[in-house]
């Protein structure tokens, strides 16, 4: 209750540009490292998905292949 009773005298600017700014400076390295590890972990599992769609995709043509007497 006492922060909101701080920020309520406060001009619009320090609420809404000068806070925010100062969060940034002081946690960007933490908010840059969380945001390259999932961007890092997405791409990982977009990988792994197109590698078993591939490997799935194989061996089925290799599966309907063989059906058909072609080995």
């Amino acid at each position: 209750m006492a922060v909101r009773e701080i920020f309520a005298g406060m001009p619009w600017w320090v609420k809404w540009i000068a806070v925010p700014l100062i969060a940034i400076v002081v946690f960007g390295g933490l908010i840059a490292s969380v945001v390259g590890f999932v961007i890092g972990l997405l791409f990982k599992v977009l990988v792994f998905v197109v590698l078993v769609g591939g490997l799935i995709f194989v061996v089925r043509a290799f599966m309907s292949s063989s059906e058909r007497g072609g080995w």
